[in-house]
């Protein structure tokens, strides 16, 4: 039913993974993570101009708060015509709410698409949902745009000493699949690699939380259900990267750290940039100012 996620999301990576594995090797598993960071810079890159549309709505919308609490106060208790009202402020302010949401529309199916798409390199875990295969027909079973060779190749990989497919809750019977590509891994080895991991997605989500919050005003902040929103997003959904990474394949946690990393990034380069046109458009040219005393020269 997702295969139109799926395979545009295996193609990126299996692009990704030809190049680097061009210099590096196909079987290095920095090779298999570089493709999973490139996947995810690929995707915010084609979600810049998305992006920078969600900042400007999202200033526009705090530009237009005093006027939305005068719409409120000229119309208590009628909803309908305070609906009404604002669709129409935001229309002549060229505000559309959608365009807020874009982003995160994209990224959803993205990170879905690629978390099916690295459980399908191996397949042999069973219960719901899952193909239960055995480790030799898994390794001989194409993943999308990637080949059975592909899928081996993946298998064989390793992260300092750790498939980037596994994770710190996989099964015996998954880590079995390991067996005759370099091994079964141990989950000391996987959690070496992925608590390191978790602790830096962790962190990437804190302070991206706390660069969004320095951009509120004091209005903001102090709205009950924005102060409720601030204290989830700087404490509770950290924490829950930490409760929910241990059943993240490492590469699903590449994709996390990176996509965060790039967040944290891009917010800054794109604040200041909205800055820097706002004061350009605020400030008056010296030159277009008269002199103090000066009179103004008339027309022939």
């Amino acid at each position: 039913m997702l295969d139109f996620i799926y395979y545009p999301v295996s193609g990126i990576l299996w692009i990704w993974h030809t190049v680097f594995g061009s210099v590096l090797g196909p079987d290095n598993g920095i090779t298999w993570a570089l493709a999973v960071v490139f996947l995810v810079f690929t995707l915010r890159a084609l979600l810049y101009k998305p992006f920078v549309r969600q900042i400007r709505t999202q200033l526009t919308m705090k530009k237009l708060q005093p006027q939305i609490r005068a719409l409120q106060k000229k119309y208590p208790g009628d909803r309908a015509r305070q609906a009404a009202e604002m669709q129409k402020l935001q229309k002549e302010h060229g505000f559309n709410p959608l365009l807020g949401c874009l982003p995160l529309l994209v990224q959803a199916p993205v990170f879905i698409g690629l978390l099916h798409v690295l459980r399908s390199f191996n397949r042999t875990a069973t219960g719901f949902g899952q193909l239960g295969l055995s480790p030799e027909a898994n390794a001989n079973t194409a993943n999308y745009f990637f080949s059975a060779a592909d899928v081996q190749s993946f298998l064989d990989a390793r992260l300092f000493g750790a498939p980037i497919s596994a994770a710190i809750s996989s099964s015996q019977n998954t880590l079995q699949a390991f067996a005759s590509f370099g091994g079964v891994p141990s989950v000391l080895t996987i959690a070496l690699v992925a608590v390191p991991l978790m602790v830096l997605a962790s962190i990437a989500t804190h302070f991206n939380a706390r660069a969004s919050i320095a951009r509120q005003d004091d209005a903001a902040r102090s709205n009950p259900q924005t102060s409720m929103v601030n204290k989830l997003s700087l404490w509770v959904f950290p924490v829950g990267v930490l409760i929910g990474g241990p059943v993240l394949p490492i590469a699903v946690l590449l994709y996390w750290v990176s996509n965060n990393v790039w967040t944290y990034v891009q917010q800054h380069v794109v604040y200041r940039r909205i800055d820097a046109e706002d004061t350009a458009v605020v400030e008056v040219p010296r030159a277009s100012a008269p002199a103090p005393g000066a009179r103004p020269k008339r027309r022939k």
